[in-house]
């Protein structure tokens, strides 16, 4: 077996992966519940295809939490890619138009051929509180200087 990259398109209810190999044919391509028996049953299924898996994701938060969470709790390298990148990138690939599954082999494909992604990592507890704490936060109001005029 050799190297394979997955890419997931990631949705509130339902994802689409695909997976393929390092000449870019495809592997597997599945429509997954946003659900963890489904989604660890997933990781089964493409683990078993490759020696090392390279992942990458359409989204770093919101729908694709557990995802995520269920790839680095199993030692899995993930990539995130923007959607403007993923958008950019589709109008050079063939095929019918915007579909979850063409987007997750655009995904993985650029998971594969792009040098300049970097793997999300865990973020330390405490910056993770304060972003929670500094984002929820009401923005000060300033009381005008005595005598300025605004």
């Amino acid at each position: 077996m050799a190297r394979i990259w997955a890419g997931i398109e990631a949705g509130k209810t339902h994802h689409h992966c695909v997976v393929i190999d390092e000449s870019g044919e495809r592997l597997l391509s599945r429509r997954v519940a946003n659900d963890e028996p489904e989604l660890l049953e997933l990781l089964t299924d493409v683990c078993t295809l490759g020696d090392e898996v390279t992942w990458g994701v359409d989204l770093a938060d919101g729908g694709a939490v557990l995802a995520i969470t269920i790839l680095f709790n199993h030692d899995q390298v993930v990539h995130y890619i923007s959607g403007r990148a993923i958008h950019r990138a589709s109008e050079s690939y063939r095929g019918e138009g915007k579909t979850d599954a063409k987007d997750a082999a655009v995904i993985a494909d650029q998971t594969r051929v792009r040098r300049d992604l970097h793997p999300l990592r865990i973020s330390d507890e405490t910056v993770t509180d304060l972003k929670i704490l500094t984002g929820r936060r009401q923005p000060i109001r300033r009381r005008p200087a005595a005598g300025s005029l605004s």
